[in-house]
């Protein structure tokens, strides 16, 4: 990782708005469960971490941004 990209998540991450959302199991089980309109994983992953961590997704991924029953701001 280049050293800028490590100061720019330092920063983020000392945001009070913004927190990591560690990928776990339940997060790999739900990214199976859900409807998307494709079987992309990351996207799957993605989503299941904005569900479970009660998030809301930035995102202007179209097949995202779709989903009626996924929080998204673009």
């Amino acid at each position: 990782m280049k050293p800028e990209a490590r100061i720019w998540i330092g920063l983020a991450l000392n945001n009070l708005e913004t927190r990591e959302a560690n990928l776990n199991h339940d997060i790999a089980l739900l990214s199976r469960q859900i409807e998307l309109p494709h079987q992309d994983p990351a996207d799957r992953f993605i989503a299941a971490s904005a569900i479970f961590y009660e998030l809301t997704l930035a995102t202007v991924d179209q097949n995202l941004v779709g989903c009626s029953w996924l929080p998204t701001m673009s």
